[in-house]
């Protein structure tokens, strides 16, 4: 097929099947397009890169591309998610066979919610050090313990477990990566008050919940490398986009909203503003060129170091963007409510900033990863590394 013929046969579905729903879907749980979702699943578009086995068309990366543009143009969601969709991604690299044939199409359509139980009280940049622990028993596992800053685990179906199954081997080899049940016993969730007055952060705590056998993503013991893939499309992810304002009231939208703010205030003329506009911008278009280079060296089930140079560059453009969009409002930025939207979504964006920050690995932790693994400096001492989980030492 043509790139010309491969546009025109997405362009006449598009024509045949789009409605016009909301493309943009913030909230957590199950995606309430799913039913569009699921046409642009069993037509091919969703993840065109992938085999047809798996709900794919086998196209090349430059005629995927083709469709994604397609269905952005039209204002369409779901195409692309074999760039996107973390937890489909992981699925189709390690899930078990049976697991995959289940899970993988009700990802694809959003038929499912789901979080990411990675982080303790006491393992937060270091995941290695996690404490939860999965026993074995007939039929799966048992899982103990305790997750935290769980983004939708109130309304999570499944959630992305890493826990610890060999306690005598070093930290990185005993532990193992599964797709926990959220709806059953043993499962409590908390929510966390945020600095936005929001509750999308939730505490997990495990007690005897359990995993069933097929639902262990990669090998026993092995789930430090699934959870790199996991963490790689992640950052992409977060590295490729954010958060916009809540309101949806408080001015333009879009990577342009910035010089569309300082215009509307009567700004856009100042020297200095401009100068700082020119260099969000920037950093916008930079950003989005280098996310596309390490999208397209991300082949199925590995990870890339790059990923995090993505991250770390949204958590700083996010922070000049909050401070520019305050200094443009001036005196103005001080109130708040739905009677000042400019200043709600103002003050709203300089505290959710913070979140990139820390989600998905902190901006040090990601300095680190560029450091090492990008620029080839030498690693940080690790002392408890190479011995036996049991005798690390906890504080």
């Amino acid at each position: 097929m043509t790139d010309e013929d491969l546009r025109i046969e997405v362009t006449s579905w598009l024509a045949a099947h789009w409605t016009g729903l909301p493309a943009h879907h913030e909230s957590f749980g199950r995606d309430p397009r799913s039913a569009w979702l699921a046409q642009v699943r069993d037509a091919g578009w969703a993840v065109p890169r992938w085999p047809a086995e798996w709900h794919g068309r086998g196209l090349s990366d430059a005629q995927a591309r083709i469709v994604e543009r397609t269905f952005a143009e039209a204002g369409a969601p779901g195409a692309g998610q074999d760039r996107t969709n973390l937890w489909a991604n992981t699925a189709l690299a390690y899930a078990t066979e049976p697991f995959k044939r289940v899970i993988v199409p009700q990802l694809l359509a959003g038929e499912v919610g789901m979080c990411l139980l990675y982080s303790e009280p006491g393992a937060g940049s270091d995941l290695a050090a996690v404490r939860t622990r999965a026993d074995r028993v007939p039929g799966g596992w048992r899982v103990t313990g305790q997750k935290v800053w769980t983004s939708g685990a109130a309304v999570a179906d499944y959630g992305m477990l890493i826990a610890r199954t060999d306690w005598d081997a070093p930290k990185h080899r005993g532990i193992s990566f599964f797709f926990l049940p959220m709806r059953q016993p043993g499962v409590t969730v908390r929510p966390l008050r945020q600095i936005t007055d929001e509750t999308h952060f939730n505490e997990v705590f495990l007690d005897d919940a359990l995993v069933p056998e097929e639902n262990l993503l990669g090998p026993l013991h092995g789930g430090w490398r699934v959870l790199q893939t996991a963490l790689a499309y992640e950052r992409s992810v977060m590295g490729d986009s954010a958060r916009g304002p809540r309101s949806g009231a408080g001015g333009p939208k879009g990577d342009h909203a910035m010089i569309a703010l300082a215009r509307e205030v009567g700004r856009l003329a100042d020297p200095v503003i401009r100068q700082d506009l020119a260099q969000v911008v920037a950093w916008r278009v930079l950003n989005r060129l280098n996310t596309e280079r390490a999208k397209a060296e991300l082949a199925q089930g590995t990870s890339s170091p790059i990923m995090s140079l993505g991250k770390l560059a949204m958590s700083r453009i996010l922070h000049e963007e909050a401070r520019l969009r305050t200094r443009l409002l001036g005196p103005e930025s001080l109130l708040e409510g739905p009677d000042h939207p400019r200043a709600e979504d103002a003050n709203f964006l300089s505290l959710n900033a913070y979140f990139t920050s820390i989600g998905g690995g902190t901006d040090q932790i990601q300095r680190n990863i560029i450091g090492e693994r990008v620029l080839g400096l030498p690693k940080e001492p690790e002392t408890d590394r190479t011995i036996s989980f049991r005798e690390v030492r906890a504080g």
